[in-house]
């Protein structure tokens, strides 16, 4: 009786050897989430932690200016350990300008603070509402104002560098090649201050809108005159004045060519500013790369510190 009782426990044990296996789950397919908002590192895109809540403190909504009587505004960043110096990031998406509160932001701007940047997310007029032309008075405008004030903030307004992606690396562009030093007839006494800046960082912009836009049908933020779009296009305003510029890029993008890219290169280039352009080959729009998520994070990842570099080269 004991022996057979051994011999069942035997066979049964090997029935479950045998059955283990059969058990075991198939490796999963790796989940892609899609593009990742305008190019940031998916750790940007959360909440920041409880410990990177205490290294800042905010000034909310500043008023710089209106527009059909609602309040054009910017909110600020105030690392407790600055250095100095200040990069207004440009909040703009299809030129569409979405508000939200800075405590939900942060993360975006952890690598700059952590540096001790001051930080500006700067608001404009927005799509559907208002075409891109009105955003581009807007962050001119804007930028006068960051740069009067930044000395309350606890930056230099000397100092000042610009960043944004895809229509945000637009007005990036803008807001760097199409600066002045103030109108002093203008009735406006803001717009009497200058707003020239010191470094500029674009992720896949647009640069050349008659090439960018073509014939495409008009609505939203593109829905106005053609004959303004080389008044809006950067790569029209290169000049030996400009500050350096940094582009990044995706080689494969389809929502703004690379060509767009290259043409702001050239014009710079010809113009005898300083600039470098960054090509990830296999990247789409908002450095995605369809199906593989890791590289896509790591592209934006790459992005996001040679933004930080390029601004602590250029503007120390």
């Amino acid at each position: 009786m004991k022996l057979v009782a051994v011999a069942a426990c035997v066979l049964s044990f090997g029935a479950i050897l045998v059955v283990a296996p059969s058990l075991a789950q198939p490796p999963q397919p790796v989940t892609d989430p899609g593009p990742p908002l305008s190019g940031y590192p998916r750790k940007a895109l959360g909440l920041p932690t409880a410990d990177e809540l205490k290294t800042v403190t905010y000034v909310r909504d500043v008023i710089y200016g209106h527009r059909d009587g609602m309040a054009l505004t910017y909110d600020v960043f105030k690392p407790l350990k600055p250095n100095g110096a200040l990069v207004v990031n440009m909040v703009s998406a299809g030129w569409r300008s979405s508000w939200g509160p800075p405590e939900e932001r942060q993360a975006r701007y952890q690598w700059l603070l952590d540096k001790g940047f001051t930080v500006v997310a700067l608001h404009h007029a927005s799509a559907p509402r208002f075409p891109l032309t009105d955003a581009v008075k807007d962050i001119r405008l804007g930028m006068r104002h960051i740069k009067l004030h930044a000395a309350e903030y606890g930056a230099d307004p000397a100092r000042i560098g610009v960043w944004g992606a895809s229509a945000g690396g637009h007005l990036s562009l803008v807001a760097g090649l199409m600066a002045d030093d103030g109108d002093p007839a203008a009735e406006n006494a803001l717009e009497r201050s200058s707003n020239r800046v010191r470094a500029v960082v674009a992720y896949f912009p647009p640069t050349d809108l008659d090439a960018l836009l073509g014939n495409r049908p008009k609505q939203g933020a593109i829905d106005f005159d053609d004959s303004l779009r080389a008044s809006v296009s950067p790569v029209h305003f290169a000049d030996a004045s400009d500050p350096p510029v940094l582009i990044i890029s995706g080689g494969a993008d389809k929502g703004v060519p690379v060509a767009q890219s290259e043409a702001m290169k050239a014009a710079l280039d010809k113009a005898g500013v300083e600039n470098k352009l960054t090509i990830f080959p296999d990247a789409d729009h908002d450095f995605y790369v369809k199906d593989d998520p890791a590289k896509t994070d790591a592209y934006a990842l790459a992005a996001m510190n040679a933004m930080v570099a390029w601004f602590e080269d250029k503007l120390k």
